[in-house]
């Protein structure tokens, strides 16, 4: 019998990806069969017109003035990444009370709402705007001189036109994307320091990271998260197993049998020392199956984590002035698609458009794009989302893969001036 998971996909709406809807905390009923039936641990609510039906947001805790908070384990080392840094233990004493654990992890735990607007087919045919909003988790890993830096799943936060972080305390503060790399699920995402209130960075702690590399299976572990958007709450269980491998992530994984539920996604799995060894990301689901969840290890994801971190914030730009490749009905290079044709996964371009950016900078159609400015691009979706914070006008590195002559495909980075139009 194959396994289920559930990859959030923005644009599906509430009765395409559960069986039912989800019900706000404030109704004492039991979970909803959808919780049953798999998920990628995000908690997801679509609504018409000013109506909305949603799962709840809460909680999330975090900073300091300038120094932010750091855990009180015995020995720590800052690792200089550019402008950012990452907080690691290399050992400590080893705790075994869970409450304790998640007293000092709590703080750099967050909830994160994902607001976004998405085109729908009516009843009678036509199409409506639908507002949506889903509820997910992150981890506070370090701030800049100005911003304070939480790592999320893609999943999370991919299709969104607001992004709002609730600490600990429940004050939430608007954030924005840092960056994103799909094919790893995960997403780095930034809050401006001066947004912060005193009291709030008084309460909020920087997350340590340990090493995940040195997890062995039946070590105890602690799931941290924002579970069906009631806000925080806290799962135990023990390391499963490592280095599994499911559809759809380009890296290895932990299980675990810590429950991990929609609203998890992007929150901490702990060791018994109160080190963050995974990104809470996924959970098998199936009549059949319980206690199996995943989570990225920190320590494979660390170099992406890093280059995430260091990237420029950007915002999105208004539709008139937004930039476009110049490529018409592009194709998403799907894993099955990748494997039956040998190709590279991400968008392929059946045509370009003449006189248009990628006609300018050389790219022909039969190549596939893969990467826009060093984020990872694995489908048409990723790809115009990327595309919504460049103006036209400015230039962009694209990474495309072109067919030889022997039919393998060969990797290059194309400089391309975006235009006007459309792709």
């Amino acid at each position: 019998m194959d396994h289920q998971y559930t990859y959030y996909t923005p644009g599906q709406d509430n009765n395409q990806q559960n069986n039912s809807e989800y019900r706000p905390p404030h109704k004492k009923k039991g979970a909803p069969k959808w919780v049953k039936t798999v998920c990628f641990g995000l908690v997801f609510g679509v609504t018409a017109s000013a109506a909305f039906q949603t799962s709840n947001i809460v909680a999330g805790k975090f900073l300091n003035n300038k120094t932010v908070k750091e855990s009180t384990n015995d020995s720590q080392k800052s690792e200089s990444i550019g402008s950012a840094k990452l907080t690691t233990s290399s050992s400590g004493a080893s705790k075994s009370d869970v409450a304790d654990i998640a007293q000092n992890a709590m703080p750099s735990v967050v909830s994160i709402t994902n607001m976004s607007v998405q085109q729908v087919q009516s009843f009678f045919g036509g199409i409506q705007e639908r507002q949506s909003q889903s509820a997910g988790s992150g981890i506070i890993i370090g701030q800049n001189d100005s911003e304070l830096l939480i790592v999320t799943n893609n999943h999370v936060v991919e299709g969104s036109d607001t992004l709002t972080v609730s600490f600990i305390d429940e004050e939430s503060v608007e954030a924005n994307i840092k960056g994103t790399d799909a094919s790893r699920d995960l997403a780095v995402v930034a809050v401006d320091l001066s947004k912060i209130k005193d009291s709030t960075r008084e309460k909020i702690a920087v997350a340590t990271l340990g090493d995940s590399d040195q997890i062995q299976v039946g070590e105890e572990a602690i799931a941290i998260g924002n579970a069906l958007g009631y806000g925080q709450s806290v799962t135990r269980g023990i390391i499963s197993a490592t280095e599994r491998r499911i559809e759809g992530f380009d890296s290895n994984l932990i299980q675990t049998d810590a429950a991990i539920n929609p609203g998890n996604s992007g929150g901490a799995l702990l060791n018994n020392k109160g080190e963050v060894i995974g990104i809470n990301t996924a959970k098998a689901a199936y009549e059949a199956v319980e206690g199996i969840g995943y989570a990225i290890p920190v320590s494979e994801a660390r170099d992406t984590i890093e280059g995430l971190m260091n990237r420029e914030t950007r915002t999105k730009v208004a539709d008139e002035e937004r930039g476009y490749l110049g490529i018409s009905e592009p194709v998403d290079v799907t894993q099955e698609t990748s494997q039956m044709y040998r190709m590279p996964i991400g968008v392929y371009i059946t045509d370009v458009i003449r006189g248009g950016g990628a006609e300018r900078a050389g790219i022909t159609k039969g190549s596939v794009v893969t990467a826009l400015n060093g984020t990872a691009i694995n489908n048409t979706n990723t790809l115009l989302e990327q595309l919504q914070y460049y103006k036209a006008g400015e230039t962009v590195t694209v990474t495309i893969a072109v067919p030889g002559s022997d039919g393998e495909y060969q990797s290059k980075d194309v400089e391309v001036t975006l235009g006007k139009g459309s792709n």
